[in-house]
């Protein structure tokens, strides 16, 4: 008899970790790889952050605090709620857990019995079903297509709701794709979700500020007869360069929140005191340098997708936000170059080639694989001359 559960015998390890991992045994080995897995941005924290946690630990801000954040935490995020998305939340609407992965998974817990449905649009980040899965869940996958933007159509959702549907997920700008709904699309959906009120949103907003090209950001809890079914998560990994301090929160109704604090008592507790003081900062102070680091994105976007698309076989669409493309590399597989699936091809590409990216069917779409541009021009214009000298030895 085994001693590990049978809920974590239904998931497997992520598929992006294990990747990035595999990159720095490579590396540590003497290989000359360059990984383009992880989706992590390559600038640093911000000095007046920094300087943040700093003040912190010299005055003694080193003990517990409330459970879901503390109130100064939580009084910068309505602020930025509302400054930034006109959305208005009281304290005991807001949750703060240790990372934006965090709160998704106590949501999960807390709201899902044996056989609720989530539906998830694929391609999707790759813990979104297995999340769903150690809650007891059942994960409805829905396959957008890559002429609709790798975006859910409001025919796809109508067709995938069941009575057993508990929640979608909106993913916008969207990890692994970078695409973003429009606030017309996001309009579209909400109709098909009007008329099925007891199905909850749970938006992830985590690429908010990484967009480019004028799009327009715009989040589901902005409509008004949805708003108090929307959970909606954000933190500071992506837009603040913030991934080790592991700070993530989310807005939504009382009883929710109120579950999710319930969970967290009882696992974690509270997020590290330093970190939530330096996340204080990064909501509260200048916001100027998004833009530049932004600018920063878009110039290495822009190169990446271009040198994509002039390799046979391979078809890039431009994403409007995150740090992520999804080039299309079903032309290089079959029996012709031996790769049966995409899954070959990035490992051959590895092996060969030393580029570590991720294979799309770890995203719920084959054919496809991502890169991650977050990481310097020079290392990419070395990864993508490597890229296309292996693809063209293909054809």
């Amino acid at each position: 008899m085994s001693i590990i559960s049978n809920s974590l015998k239904r998931i497997k390890p992520s598929p992006t970790i294990a990747v990035t991992q595999k990159a720095r045994e490579l590396r540590a080995a003497g290989k000359d790889v360059i990984g383009l897995g992880a989706g992590e941005p390559d600038f640093d924290t911000p000095d007046n952050i920094k300087s943040a946690a700093i003040n912190a630990i010299k005055s003694g801000d080193t003990k517990y605090t409330a459970v879901d954040g503390t109130p100064a935490l939580k009084k910068a995020i309505i602020k930025k709620f509302k400054k930034e998305n006109n959305l208005s939340y009281n304290t005991n609407q807001i949750t703060v857990g240790t990372g934006g992965k965090q709160v998704l998974y106590n949501a999960f817990m807390a709201t899902l019995n044996k056989g609720d449905e989530v539906i998830i649009p694929a391609p999707y980040w790759v813990s979104y079903p297995d999340m769903v899965l150690l809650a007891g869940g059942k994960p409805k996958f829905v396959k957008c297509d890559e002429k609709d933007g790798f975006k859910l159509t409001p025919q796809k959702l109508k067709k995938a709701i069941s009575k057993k549907t508990k929640w979608l997920i909106l993913n916008s700008p969207s990890n692994p794709t970078g695409s973003g709904y429009t606030k017309n699309e996001i309009l579209k959906l909400s109709k098909i979700l009007l008329r099925n009120n007891k199905i909850f949103i749970l938006s992830d907003d985590i690429y908010e500020h990484v967009r480019y090209d004028n799009f327009k950001f715009f989040t589901i809890a902005q409509i008004p007869k949805l708003k108090n079914r929307v959970l909606t998560m954000n933190g500071v990994s992506k837009s603040y360069a913030m991934t080790g301090w592991r700070i993530g929160y989310a807005a939504g109704p009382v009883e929710i929140i109120n579950a999710i604090r319930k969970i967290q008592s009882q696992s974690t507790s509270n997020p590290s005191s330093i970190s939530q003081a330096a996340s204080v900062e990064a909501l509260n102070g200048t916001q100027k340098f998004i833009r530049t680091r932004a600018k920063s994105f878009k110039e290495r976007r822009d190169f990446v997708v271009k040198s994509l698309n002039s390799i046979k076989g391979i078809n890039c669409l431009k994403p409007n936000g995150a740090f992520y493309v999804f080039p299309n590399c079903k032309k290089l597989l079959g029996k012709k170059n031996n790769f049966k699936k995409d899954s070959d091809f990035v490992k051959k590409l590895l092996e060969k080639a030393n580029v570590a990216v991720v294979q799309g069917s770890a995203f719920g779409l084959d054919g496809y694989f991502r890169i991650s541009y977050a990481t310097s021009m020079k290392n990419l214009k070395v990864a993508l001359k490597r890229i296309k000298d292996f693809c063209e030895k293909l054809n």
